[in-house]
């Protein structure tokens, strides 16, 4: 993974606190604070699967804090553990949050509370323990963008073939209870910016993929399907995404933490979308060279479509402010991320057989 220098020395003996660390772009994250030096303490929820992303040699490095961001008790317990232990303004990664689009719809209220009420007992907790940071990582997400708003079709920019094109001037128009619970969380650290000084910057990463990640989303769907039958069911060929490594998400973190502008919240990715039909064609590409797997059908079914009209049609971004601001662009090609995630299901079926949504 490259850095600039700049990062390195930031963050070397720098306290830090990753909210969501046990979680799957977390616990990259964390990984690689501890290899850059960093002071790391994380906070995992009591009731997760515990910490089995995470490495012996990471979790001997970092101080653990159990409790729940809900929860105000246990989010001023570890704001006060960070400052005492902060020799300067730490840093504070704010992932902790229910990603799943499908699940916000069966699960709106816990997705309520885990994205938006965490988010705002974790702001309020830095103002009554009144810790100085250096910089609030808030992760935001690409669903915050949702369709276009033909009301507000002339603030949006489009490629010469017509296809939407997302930066950080376009609109939000979510269209999930995920995705709005997102955007009601950046608008909180907009808050606490502008009262508090909070130096929040929000970081709206597009379509992370890589090890780790749930079978649920579509990426580690198809890949366990391929990895365990000839048959492989998807829903929306149609809708594009723009798909992007979680290590280059990870630097997009590190990058906007150290060079981002507080207030302000970037969109990166990995700069071209392609369809969900697309993206599935080359996963088993992919596997196929890799001698995982051999010829494969692919099978679309309605039922596994978002409901109504909450599809995302297109999701693609252009992230030319945010290499502006930051000197942050892409370093992994989609192909390198989908042999290091395809090898990760192979060996760690123990770890998703059972949790995957196929049966």
């Amino acid at each position: 993974m490259q850095l600039d220098d700049r990062i390195k020395d930031t963050l070397r003996g720098r306290t830090v606190l990753v909210t969501g660390a046990a979680g799957f772009i977390g616990s990259h994250l964390t990984d690689v604070l501890v290899e850059l030096g960093a002071n790391v303490h994380i906070f995992v929820r009591a009731s997760s699967r515990g910490l089995q992303n995470l490495s012996p040699q990471t979790l001997k490095a970092v101080t653990v804090h159990w409790g729940n961001l809900i929860d105000p008790y246990s989010t001023r317990a570890a704001i006060r553990a960070v400052k005492e232990d902060a020799s300067e303004p730490p840093i504070i990664f704010h992932l902790a949050a229910q990603a799943h689009v499908g699940e916000s719809w069966h699960r709106p209220l816990e997705t309520f509370m885990n994205n938006t009420i965490a988010t705002l007992n974790l702001l309020q907790a830095i103002v009554d323990e009144d810790l100085e940071l250096f910089k609030f990582d808030l992760a935001g997400t690409s669903e915050e963008f949702g369709n276009i708003n033909e009301d507000l079709r002339d603030f949006y920019r489009f490629r010469e073939d017509g296809v939407v094109i997302f930066d950080e001037r376009s609109p939000v128009n979510p269209q999930s209870p995920y995705a709005t619970s997102k955007v009601a969380a950046d608008f909180l650290g907009k808050n606490y910016y502008q009262a508090y000084g909070i130096p929040v910057v929000g970081t709206r990463m597009f379509n992370n993929f890589g090890p780790r990640q749930s079978p649920r989303y579509l990426t580690g769907t198809i890949i366990t399907q391929a990895l365990s039958r000839d048959r492989i069911v998807m829903g929306n060929p149609d809708a594009t995404r723009d798909y992007t490594y979680v290590l280059d998400g990870v630097r997009g973190h590190l990058y906007a933490t150290v060079f981002g502008e507080p207030g302000r919240t970037y969109a990166y990715g990995f700069g071209h979308d392609i369809s969900n039909k697309e993206w599935a064609e080359l996963i088993i590409k992919v596997g196929q060279e890799m001698n995982m797997w051999g010829e494969k059908e692919l099978i679309i079914d309605p039922s596994r479509y978002r409901p109504g009209s909450t599809e995302l049609r297109r999701l693609g971004v252009d992230y030319t402010t945010f290499k502006e601001h930051t000197g942050w662009a892409p370093e992994y090609t989609r192909e390198e991320g989908l042999r290091e995630t395809i090898l990760y299901y192979d060996r760690a079926r123990d770890r998703w057989m059972g949790m995957q949504d196929w049966s």
